[in-house]
């Protein structure tokens, strides 16, 4: 098969491998993380969870960061990118260490969500790294493909990494479970790092005489940096429509991840462990989905384009999600997660390709850090309004029926935008 075999020149790159390797580590321990936070603030028994409370914590982990965001893509244009990989995964290690201790002692909860921030904002510039690093190790030939296989097993390992984190909190005692899965993940940042350091220290870029050693200098050009980051996008209409695209399309998932969360916390289980068992199914079907995409967004490219294959993946979402969806029922909402997941990446894939194309590598850092700013407040919006039209067991048809109708907006807008020549 085609993909088998680009997939084995890819991983014949030494540094594509290297750099790989740091993406699945880092992002495994990403999951691990993230459940332990999702089941410490939905399923803890003492905790009674509401959209609201759920929203409030989005907002408080991912808001701050996606406000200064592409203030830190100034600084990843201008620092060695294995450094970032090698010192952020360091830092995660030890501030995962201290969530972990913050969650035993009797300490205000704010510190515990401050924690948490610290966190999730080192994730955002590790992950925007890893992306603007990508073309350094693989030529624009089999750019498409390495878009492919890198983020989605990335997604993929945090998924499993999820899986694993379930597991443990599953299979231990209540007192101690989140605590251990927190340090299960400090663990795997700390393997990150060691990971990075196969890598040499220029191999990732950006070019030495791009680079700004000195922090306040870095600091001082940060919010002219900005200006031309965001005035270079304005110039590739192409990487601005799939980001816009993308935006809208991780509105759309984060809602319904919100609603699966409620329907398994009060509506499908009696119990916490039960709900966390189906929790756990739908993050696996979702992951299954990321892997199909892998699978099939290559020759789907090659076929339909960038734009084409993007429209293809929303038009399906807008008959698949109210017909699946509406009934609140788990195996038809478990469907649909793994549909929905397949859309989602399929769409991501794309969109990576086309802005790592159509930007100029002096950039890339900060427009992927607007990408991921772009991400994390389709996120939190989309939370927002769950909260606002979402009932405590999860059951809301008009919530259903919006995200339908924008993901039908975003086909309508990707065909007419493949129509008129702007695919690339």
């Amino acid at each position: 098969m085609p993909v088998v075999r680009d997939l084995r020149v890819l991983l014949r790159l030494t540094n594509f491998r290297r750099l790989l390797a740091v993406r699945l580590l880092s992002q495994s321990a990403d999951g691990v993380y993230q459940v332990a936070l999702a089941t410490y603030v939905v399923f803890s028994p003492e905790k009674e969870a509401s959209p609201g409370a759920i929203a409030a914590a989005m907002a408080v982990l991912l808001l701050p960061y996606s406000l200064i965001g592409p203030f830190a893509g100034v600084l990843l244009d201008r620092w060695p990118r294995r450094q970032i990989f090698l010192h952020g995964n360091l830092l995660r290690a030890v501030l995962a260490c201290c969530t972990a201790v913050l969650m035993l002692a009797p300490v205000p909860e704010w510190l515990f969500y401050v924690s948490a921030l610290c966190v999730t904002a080192v994730n955002r510039f590790v992950l925007a790294g890893l992306s603007a690093a990508l073309p350094r190790v693989v030529d624009e030939e089999r750019l498409v493909m390495a878009n492919s296989l890198s983020p989605t097993a990335g997604t993929l390992a945090a998924t499993a990494g999820g899986g694993l984190a379930f597991a443990v909190r599953i299979g231990a005692s209540d007192s101690d479970s989140d605590v251990i899965v927190v340090l299960l993940g400090a663990t795997l940042y700390l393997c990150a790092a060691l990971a990075s350091l196969r890598m040499g220290r220029e191999l990732l870029g950006p070019d030495p005489d791009l680079v700004q050693p000195h922090l306040m200098a870095a600091l001082a050009s940060t919010a002219r940096g900005l200006v031309s980051g965001l005035r270079h996008l304005a110039e590739r209409r192409t990487a601005a429509r799939a980001l816009a695209a993308m935006t809208m399309l991780r509105f759309c998932y984060g809602a319904l991840t919100v609603m699966v969360l409620m329907l398994c916390r009060y509506t499908w289980s009696d119990t916490e462990s039960e709900g966390l068992k189906l929790l756990g199914l739908a993050v696996a079907l979702s992951g299954a989905g990321f892997l199909t995409a892998a699978v099939v967004t290559p020759w789907a490219v090659g076929r339909l384009g960038q734009y084409g294959w993007m429209a293809a993946l929303a038009g399906v979402a807008t008959l698949l999600e109210p017909a699946l969806a509406l009934t609140f029922a788990p195996v038809p909402i478990l469907i649909a997660a793994f549909a929905l997941g397949l859309v989602t990446q399929g769409a991501k894939i794309s969109t990576d390709t086309v802005v790592q194309t159509s930007i100029d590598d002096e950039f890339r850092g900060r427009v992927f850090s607007l990408y991921d700013m772009l991400f994390n407040v389709a996120f939190v919006g989309a939370a927002g309004v769950t909260a606002w039209m979402l009932p405590p067991d999860g059951r809301s048809v008009p919530l259903v029926v919006l995200l339908a109708a924008l993901y039908g907006l975003v086909a309508a807008a990707l065909l007419r935008w493949h129509r008129t020549g702007g695919s690339p």
